[in-house]
């Protein structure tokens, strides 16, 4: 999501004009405008200085698809349909071993 998008949402959410939102975090309202505008786009602390002036923050979380080795799906489409089954029964009969041995031994 865009900057301007996101500043503009949340600052509707909480029903702050751009004057509320100027006053409480000191920064004209002119240039909250432009940033709303997607004029101008704002670095990461004013970003946010400007959601903190709504009561809001910025949250990380990962994006679908990060930290997928890619290498291991070449490898896996690189492989007959009758291996990549033999590989799925060896990764699920590994798995039922390694659930074995955390649960202290127990079958499941």
């Amino acid at each position: 999501m865009k900057a301007a998008r996101l500043l503009r949402q949340a600052r509707r959410r909480v029903g702050m004009s751009q004057r509320d939102l100027a006053r409480v975090t000191g920064m004209p309202q002119p240039a909250i405008a432009r940033i709303e505008r997607g004029a101008v786009t704002p670095g990461l602390d004013t970003l946010e200085r400007l959601l903190a002036g709504v009561g809001m923050t910025l949250e990380l979380v990962p994006r679908p698809g990060m930290g997928v080795d890619r290498s291991l799906v070449r490898e896996a489409l690189a492989l007959m349909p009758e291996e990549r089954v033999l590989a799925a029964g060896q990764a699920g009969r590994a798995l039922e071993a390694w659930k074995r041995e955390a649960d202290g031994g127990r079958p499941r």
